[in-house]
């Protein structure tokens, strides 16, 4: 095996990318698009294209490898987006899930009044728009939920009314017998939980960050009253080392913010927020939080005192577990993701003594959308017959890319512009003795080695992957 390596002098590196950079690059390059867009779009609503469908599916299947398979007390489920009317009224969201709004009576434009406080508190001292100047409403409670209605017909009352579930973990605490019954976990042991939830919120924005319709990854801990802080500490620990290990952020980008007792949740004893830090600042990606036995005992209570204790295999004690909640957002995973892999890198000058720019995402390998980029070098000789061949066997394993048109050079900034971490050059010299040329994107060096291996390759150089 040869080994050729590619050591451009870089003149600068710029972490991170700006919102209007990253929003392009997803529309250009088949990440997500606004939604409805042909229509004029619809705020706070967007589609994944290709690539963007790949990467959250890839970051959605490592979630779940890493909360469920690799624990033997982690069981998932999948409930029903639209449950009955009282588990909302149970769970405390009919009266307490609602931000303070306030309008502009000129432009009509909507503010979160928490919101306007933080980004221009002269306006909300003085009630006046920071829009246009207009005069601003007083503050009032607006609920998130979205409602619908069951049945054909609308009677105008609430006899039909529903909610799309604003949260995920509803489904989860409601079934929690049928999980503890049907499975024989015994605590401490955890439910998971993938899913759409839905929130009227009263203003989107930042891209992905914030939208009226989003996905969860959420798993419930269930302990014993007592053990709820140790578990806590521990699940605090496995979460930030997940982004770290798993997703391949930066720890820097990283840290906890644990809430006040004016932002703790109406369920809650304890809560910390995993926040990274976006190009608008230190936000919000996951929550931790020790929700006690309210919701359990909620559900119990309204649910006309279904039992929903739990019996000490040991002791024969009866007790309402705690709950540790872990509740990340598969959304803002996949932004982070983006972000944390956007670089741009200065090469020097081309042949016409231009700055050569190289963008590119350093994906992890286990998220990244495409695995391999492979280029047969020419159209002719039996080269795309080849090249061919090795996608086959390597799409048992991987999505591969095949792409058989341009300058092998234009082709491999294509894909590091959509972080493919291989890509694999197919010549001449693969038809004298089946050798192949792989290239890597963070390094851009290349090393040539028979394309049997390519697989076991592949797999050795994720499984060691370690960010440049």
């Amino acid at each position: 095996m040869s080994n050729k390596k590619i050591n451009p002098q870089v003149i600068t590196n710029e972490d991170g990318a700006s919102m209007e950079k990253l929003v392009s690059l997803c529309k250009r390059r088949g990440f997500v698009y606004q939604s409805s867009e042909i229509y004029g779009g619809l705020n706070g609503a967007w589609d994944y294209g290709p690539l963007g469908v790949e990467l959250k599916n890839n970051i959605q299947k490592i979630w779940w490898q890493a909360m469920t398979r690799k624990h033997d007390n982690i069981v998932g489920i999948d409930g029903a987006i639209m449950m009955h009317p009282r588990v909302w009224e149970a769970s405390g969201h009919v009266e307490n899930f609602s931000d303070p709004l306030i309008d502009c009576k000129a432009c009509k434009t909507r503010f979160r009044a928490d919101h306007l406080e933080a980004d221009n508190p002269e306006a909300l001292k003085n009630k006046k728009c920071p829009s246009c100047g207009g005069e601003l409403t007083e503050p009032r409670n607006f609920n998130l939920m979205f409602k619908t209605h069951l049945g054909p017909v609308d009677k105008g009352d609430d006899s039909g009314l529903v909610y799309l579930r604003p949260e995920t973990a509803q489904a989860i605490f409601v079934n929690f017998k049928n999980v503890a019954d049907t499975s024989r976990v015994s605590i401490p042991f955890g439910i998971a939980q993938v899913g759409k939830a839905f929130r009227n919120e009263i203003t989107t924005k930042n891209f992905i960050f914030r939208t009226l319709e989003f996905e969860q990854m959420e798993m419930q801990f269930f302990c014993k009253p007592g053990t709820d802080l140790e578990w806590l500490a521990k699940w605090k620990e496995e979460r930030l080392a997940y982004y770290h290990n798993l997703l391949g952020i930066k720890p820097e980008r990283l840290r906890f913010h644990q809430h006040g007792a004016n932002e703790l949740a109406h369920y809650a004893a304890d809560a910390y927020d995993i926040e990274y830090l976006y190009p608008f600042g230190w936000q919000e990606l996951e929550g931790i939080h020790d929700r006690t036995d309210y919701d359990l005992r909620r559900h119990a209570e309204f649910s006309g005192n279904k039992r929903l204790t739990y019996q000490d295999e040991e002791t024969k004690e009866y007790y309402i577990p705690y709950v540790i909640e872990t509740s990340a957002g598969l959304t803002r995973s996949v932004l982070i993701t983006l972000m944390d892999a956007y670089h741009e890198e200065s090469l020097g000058k081309d042949d016409e003594g231009n700055e050569d720019i190289r963008t590119v995402l350093h994906f992890h390998p286990n998220v990244a959308p495409i695995m391999a980029g492979i280029f047969p070098l020419v159209k002719k000789d039996g080269l795309p017959e080849i090249a061919r061949e090795i996608e086959t066997e390597l799409k048992e394993e991987f999505n591969v890319y095949y792409d058989g048109s341009g300058a092998v050079g234009r082709r491999y900034r294509r894909m590091d512009e959509v972080g493919t971490p291989y890509c694999i050059t197919i010549d001449h010299q693969s038809k004298e003795d089946g050798s192949v040329t792989l290239r890597y994107r963070d390094t851009m060096q290349q090393v040539r080695l028979p394309k049997e291996e390519l697989v076991s390759f592949i797999k050795k150089a994720n499984k060691n992957y370690k960010r440049q």
